[in-house]
């Protein structure tokens, strides 16, 4: 048990690097874009080239941990980011911006490795709270990394990539020397399952009971938040700044020091969500009713997010990010530990990383659909995200509870 929670706490460790330095380029890299020269639709078109490497290979690296082992893949998977962020930090061009996140979002494309070491060391009693620490890496991640990301975008646009390739180095290191191998059965995932996306890794977790309904819910869910997610920076720019008389460089700063701040928000309460309450919250009411909890609130939310902006206040802007952030709180963890539930241990690393695929591919779909939608309407992601949240709310309110999956 003790050797458990060394590991736990190491996985945690990784994953919260990782997470602060994805989250030190947020605050700064719509505006730093536009800068450059780029529309709302290509700034939105920016964040969906890292999630579009993420969709591609995060079943790859999930299906390949299975086979060769959790921790070579988290190693390079870090050590590629670190190369990502720095290109950031000397990119002058829109192509080059594009690169960067491109190669990091191959990099990052690991998350479905991390879930799988906690898969590794937990039981199925104590998998939602082991899983409700990868969310509270990621909560303590958008705390520190946009309040780090927004304090070094006052020195510098730049400063916050390079801050980030420091953090990687750092995690590199930690990992490197600290995270030991977990998958004692690596090399016996099923032939049969190739490493990625296929349309019969699809059909295979479809045998399964729940899978593919979660993997519908899991791209509707990330979808619908990432249509407000890459254009809401642009939203309280517009409306909060652009009748000021500040000059556009100060305008840029305020708005990436705004926008800071509230993610801040969101990562505190996503990190008291999931560090301290999903463990209790998931005993007593199980994954699949806080999976449905989750897609719920997040459908009111999505839909308050303009009226809370609009109203410049303070106060209800950032209780609408807490709002957003105990839908995901409450979402994330418990969707990952009730999909493993569903899979035999062998296909965990496989079937997870289809997961961050399809989520993955909503952080895709979502910034393509919010750039234009933004340009014809500003309000206008908030709504269509909330319409596609009562989509999901419906699907997973259909939900079955999960049984021993057949090996």
């Amino acid at each position: 048990m003790a050797a458990n929670k060394k590991v736990l706490f190491i996985a945690f460790l990784t994953v919260f690097l990782d997470l602060i330095g994805f989250g030190v380029i947020i605050p700064i890299q719509p505006f730093y874009a536009e800068m450059i020269g780029a529309s709302p639709t290509l700034v939105t078109m920016l964040g969906a080239s890292y999630s579009f490497m993420q969709f591609l290979f995060a079943p790859f690296w999930g299906r390949l941990s299975d086979r060769v082992g959790r921790r070579p893949i988290i190693l390079i998977g870090i050590s590629t980011s670190i190369v990502g962020y720095t290109i950031f930090g000397f990119a002058e061009s829109l192509l080059v911006l594009f690169a960067s996140r491109l190669l990091t979002g191959f990099g990052n494309a690991n998350i479905g490795a991390a879930q799988a070491i906690i898969a590794d060391v937990t039981d199925e009693e104590s998998r939602a709270k082991g899983m409700g620490i990868i969310g509270a890496a990621f909560g303590l991640g958008f705390i520190f990394g946009p309040a780090l990301g927004g304090a070094l975008g006052q020195v510098s646009p730049t400063a916050p990539a390079f801050g980030a390739a420091a953090l990687g180095v750092v995690n590199l290191i930690l990992a490197y020397f600290l995270l030991p191998e977990t998958n004692v059965d690596k090399g016996q995932a099923h032939s049969a399952h190739k490493p990625g996306l296929s349309i019969s890794g699809l059909k295979n977790a479809s045998k399964r009971l729940n899978v593919l309904p979660i993997l519908v819910i899991t791209l509707l869910t990330i979808l619908a938040f990432a249509l407000m997610e890459q254009i809401v920076g642009l939203y309280i720019e517009s409306a909060w700044l652009q009748d000021t008389a500040l000059n556009k460089p100060s305008i840029l700063k305020e708005s990436a020091k705004i926008t800071s701040i509230f993610l801040v928000a969101v990562g505190i309460t996503a990190t008291i969500v999931q560090g301290g309450l999903i463990g209790r919250l998931s005993k007593r009411y199980g994954e699949r009713r806080l999976c449905q909890a989750g897609v719920i609130i997040l459908c009111v939310s999505m839909f308050l997010t303009p009226v809370m902006v609009d109203s410049k206040s303070w106060i209800l802007l950032l209780l609408n990010g807490a709002m957003l952030a105990l839908g995901m709180g409450l979402f994330n963890p418990s969707t990952t530990a009730f999909i493993s539930k569903c899979v035999p241990k062998r296909d965990q690393g496989g079937t997870l990383g289809l997961n961050q695929s399809m989520a993955s591919l909503g952080r895709v779909i979502g910034p393509v659909l919010s750039g234009p939608l933004f340009e014809i309407g500003k309000k206008l992601p908030f709504y269509v995200g909330g319409l596609i949240f009562v989509a999901a709310a419906f699907i997973a309110l259909q939900l079955k509870p999960a049984q021993d999956p057949v090996e």
